[in-house]
């Protein structure tokens, strides 16, 4: 789970404010409102009411709340960018995120920070899950985060299309990156081989050296004879 929910509870309020909007008193007195009316409404099987253990309360908010913590100090938790906030008699988990730990897990929380640099971690490392995944909807989030880069630098000459690309690039770093083997056994070795003309394949083959995870046996395949016969001689000149 992202940062600040680890702890989460049979029923969970959360406000969302983006980086246009600001934490505020009202909106706390108006999450505590959406929380007793629910409460009030949502009993269990022999209709009585939850315990107020059974509840969790979230602010996520994209910026940090300087002018609110001047009179309402948030306190921080073990998690980065998390903290606690007492409000009457009920405590609200506050997530900053723009301030939460810059890791894979929290890539959710990252695609909607402000800072460029964080929309791209998240962009790179998030995965959806959504049971019924469509691209439609992957576009609609692409979307949304390119147009958070235009109000970031309103006068950055940035396409979409720029945007999708870089988009591409990283993600296919990161993959390769974190597991490289992983990534060519997505290829089929003739597709790859095809893309190298005979003497890339057989420049400085040897007993003991692969090209691209491929076995010296692999790079031969497919080339015909006299290739191999003319490479072998020029290798036997040469030496």
């Amino acid at each position: 789970m992202p940062d600040g929910l680890e702890n989460l509870r049979a029923h969970n309020l959360l406000t969302y404010k983006s980086h246009h909007e600001a934490l505020t008193a009202w909106v706390l007195d108006e999450l505590i409102g959406h929380y007793v009316n629910y409460r009030k409404l949502k009993t269990d099987a022999q209709g009585k009411r939850h315990p107020v253990s059974a509840f969790g309360l979230y602010a996520v908010v994209t910026r940090y709340p300087h002018h609110f913590e001047r009179h309402h100090p948030l306190h921080p938790t073990a998690w980065q960018g998390v903290y606690h906030l007492a409000w009457g008699a009920q405590q609200i988990r506050v997530i900053v995120l723009n301030r939460i730990a810059q890791h894979p897990r929290n890539a959710a929380w990252e695609l909607f920070a402000s800072e460029q640099h964080r929309i791209h971690q998240g962009l790179a490392h998030y995965r959806a899950r959504h049971p019924h995944p469509s691209r439609h909807g992957h576009w609609e989030l692409l979307e949304y985060l390119y147009q958070l880069y235009r109000r970031e630098v309103p006068e950055m000459a940035y396409s979409m299309e720029q945007f999708l690309r870089e988009a591409h690039d990283m993600a296919i770093e990161e993959a390769i990156r974190n597991d490289p083997e992983a990534v060519l056994k997505r290829f089929d070795p003739e597709a790859v081989l095809k893309r190298f003309d005979p003497e890339e394949r057989l420049r400085g083959l040897d007993p003991e050296e692969r090209l691209r995870g491929l076995d010296p046996e692999e790079r031969l395949r497919g080339l015909d004879p006299a290739t191999i016969e003319a490479w072998l001689a020029r290798q036997r000149r040469n030496h």
